[in-house]
């Protein structure tokens, strides 16, 4: 093909052998010296969207001096259109409103009536979006006192770090936009990050009701020319305010006073694929920089933030109730252990859930079902020989999507038609096991076929106008039930939701990952906090076959305090951050082999630069997910009580393997991981 065309993209290449075999087939043929990788900077996608518009000029611009007194009627309807709308149209627009031609306006045109000129054309991501009715509210004592400490450096123009720890339906979003207010009193611009794109929506809308165009939304999920506009807008001082997910902490914001992190803790902040960074992070950077002062928000802040509180390099302030003395929802756990004795076989739903959601229902209220895991089933088994069927290119198993009758990777995306037989012994009795997203859907609609329910996950959500659809619909009582993943948990007010029931968080807490319980007791506490927002009292049920585990306990209660207790001492006598800094090395090849080399040259060299033995090397071992899109992969960590002799340790191995002819672009150097799978 190369030899062919003389050159030729990657994407060109994948759509004959794959995504997954196109870089490390490329790879492996410019070692032997059959073709020459380059990187070329792709030209630019978007540009100023530019239309003709019409627009009245003055009488004295008229070629001829009483010239009004001759127009047509045509000509005059044209003229009462502009009037009305202000003097200015779109030509195309003009033309529809005044039910005329092109003729008449043109000729109005040459007698000096009208002008007709170019324009740029916003494109909005907002357009049409109907904007909330904002009401002043009264802060209460906490909320109030909070404010006051992050508007003190606001006003200096100074570097402050606060981590603002506040319950679900606390008010921390009230915080954040009168800190907006008070920045952009003071001539600067300020900058909001959200985790997912799913809760951009609602945070611009509330954002524009309050700031107007001075509002610009930035995320991937934008259309380019959307994308160009809102970095044009910003870029030009038009816009002040920002709000986007991880990537908008680059947005071109001068004069930056205050940048809001909110739900600080996702681990969505992290870019999981090159460049490396974190969004969080990075903010946190940008602002120290910029002398700008920055807020974490969170009702369950990571382990290293509350550490970084608690010794003092950030400055602590909590929100300890809900707003309006509104109580927090009640939870219970419910033992799954119990209702297996009870009824001699599995049940994804416990009679005192499915209970609870008749009961729920029947008041008129709304309810939420979480299960973190997409899919109609998790994978396929054959009851002849026990085979499990796995995707080619990746060490997991193939997910069945019973939607589109086929079975999924949800790592390299490789799908194939759901087997009617095994494709090891052909037997014909194929077993799916395991509950996702979408069967929980279809039994509860076999259960409550009354129910209008929406399912949210990345498989129905990957357009961004049907999941907007989707929140706007239940927020006006258009839907009974959501029923989704961990999107469903963060940053969602929905007064009516009085139950939250959660089917299962037990495969959270088997990953093989030192943050498992972190992010099972922050799942678990954040979609609890949609319960119960509004007047009525909510109700969280959480079915789990460990109710003792203290993750799911301390979630249960609401007690971060108790949770942080027993997860830091985990992590002291493990030695895991907040004590020690991580660094993850990861080697990456189709070649096995060769892979198991590199590492094992690349621990070498890490253990001679690491002269002062300040780091502790682990490894090189199979990562958890020892292979994805057709390349292995080798882990080494790095752990350090001096975050700087790690970089040190890393940065002069790096430069010593590299000066003996190692391949260092097989090697992926992450420090702070967020994920070791």
């Amino acid at each position: 093909l190369v030899a062919d065309e003389g050159e030729m993209s990657l994407r060109h290449i994948a759509r004959d052998i794959g995504e997954a075999r196109a870089s490390a087939v490329a790879r492996e043929l410019e070692r032997a010296g059959w073709v020459k990788l380059s990187h070329r900077a792709r030209s630019v996608l978007a540009r100023a969207k530019r239309r003709k518009a019409v627009r009245l000029l003055p009488p004295e611009a008229h070629a001829e001096p009483g010239v009004a007194r001759s127009l047509s009627e045509t000509q005059r309807r044209i003229i009462e259109t502009l009037i009305a709308a202000g003097g200015v149209l779109a030509f195309t627009d003009l033309l529809e409103m005044a039910n005329v031609s092109a003729a008449p306006i043109q000729s109005l045109e040459r007698k000096r009536v009208v002008e007709i000129f170019v324009r740029d054309v916003r494109r909005d991501p907002l357009a049409g979006a109907e904007l909330p009715e904002m009401e002043e509210m009264q802060l209460t004592a906490a909320q109030a006192a909070a404010l006051h400490e992050i508007e003190a450096p606001i006003q200096k123009g100074s570097y402050a770090a606060f981590l603002l720890h506040g319950v679900t339906g606390s008010g921390k979003t009230e915080i954040y936009i009168r800190a907006m207010s008070a920045a952009l009193r003071c001539g600067r611009s300020a900058m909001m990050l959200v985790p997912e794109i799913a809760l951009t929506p609602v945070f611009s809308r509330r954002l524009r009701a309050h700031f107007g165009d001075r509002v610009a939304i930035f995320h991937s999920s934008l259309t380019t020319g959307e994308r160009f506009d809102e970095w044009s807008r910003l870029k030009r001082g038009e816009a002040r305010v920002v709000i986007g997910t991880r990537s908008a902490v680059f947005a071109p914001v001068s004069r930056l006073g205050l940048v809001v992190i909110d739900e600080e803790h996702e681990t969505s902040y992290r870019q999981q694929e090159s460049p490396y960074y974190n969004g969080r992070d990075t903010a946190i950077v940008r602002a120290l920089k910029e002398s700008a002062v920055v807020v974490l928000g969170s009702a369950t802040p990571s382990l290293e933030s509350f550490h970084n509180a608690r010794s003092g390099k950030y400055a602590y302030l909590q929100l300890p109730e809900r707003i309006a003395n509104r109580a927090m929802a009640r939870a219970e756990i419910i033992d799954m252990r119990e209702v297996f004795a009870l009824q001699g076989k599995a049940q994804v739903f416990s009679d005192q859930l499915l209970t609870a959601i008749e009961e729920t229902h029947a008041r008129g209220e709304q309810s939420i079902i979480l299960l973190n895991r997409r899919g109609y089933s998790s994978f396929v088994l054959c009851r002849s020989c026990g085979e499990s069927i796995h995707c080619p290119n990746c060490d997991v198993t193939l997910t069945y999507h019973r939607s589109e009758m086929s079975i999924v990777c949800h790592y390299c995306n490789h799908r194939r038609s759901a087997p009617s037989q095994c494709p090891s012994c052909a037997g014909k009795f194929i077993y799916y096991v395991g509950e996702g997203t979408e069967q929980i859907e279809e039994i509860l609609q076999k259960k409550f076929p009354q129910l209008r329910i929406a399912r949210l996950d990345r498989d129905t959500t990957s357009r961004r106008k049907l999941f907007e659809r989707a929140i706007l619909d239940f927020s006006a009582g258009d839907l009974d039930m959501l029923v989704g993943t961990q999107m469903l948990a963060k940053g969602h007010d929905f007064p009516n939701v009085t139950l939250v029931g959660v089917v299962s968080v037990d495969a959270g807490l088997s990953m093989p990952d030192f943050r498992s319980a972190e992010r099972t007791f922050q799942l678990i506490t954040q979609v609890a906090g949609r319960a119960g927002r509004g007047e009525l009292l909510g109700r969280v049920l959480i079915q789990t076959f460990h109710p003792n585990h203290y993750a799911i306990k301390h979630a249960c209660a609401q007690d971060y305090a108790g949770f942080y207790a027993e997860e830091i001492r985990y992590r002291r006598s493990l030695s895991y951050p907040p004590f020690v800094a991580l660094a993850s090395l990861l080697i990456h090849g189709e070649d096995f082999t060769r892979a198991q080399a590199t590492s094992a040259e690349l621990k070498k060299a890490l253990e001679e630069a690491n002269t002062e033995r300040a780091c502790r090397i682990l490894g090189p071992a199979p990562a958890p997910l020892a292979r994805i899109k057709g390349e292995h992969r080798i882990q080494l960590l790095l752990k350090s009580r001096s975050r700087p002799q790690l970089r040190q340790t890393i940065d002069v191995a790096m430069a010593e393997a590299a000066a003996r002819g190692l391949d260092l672009r097989s090697v992926n150097v992450e420090i702070d991981p967020i994920n070791l799978m």
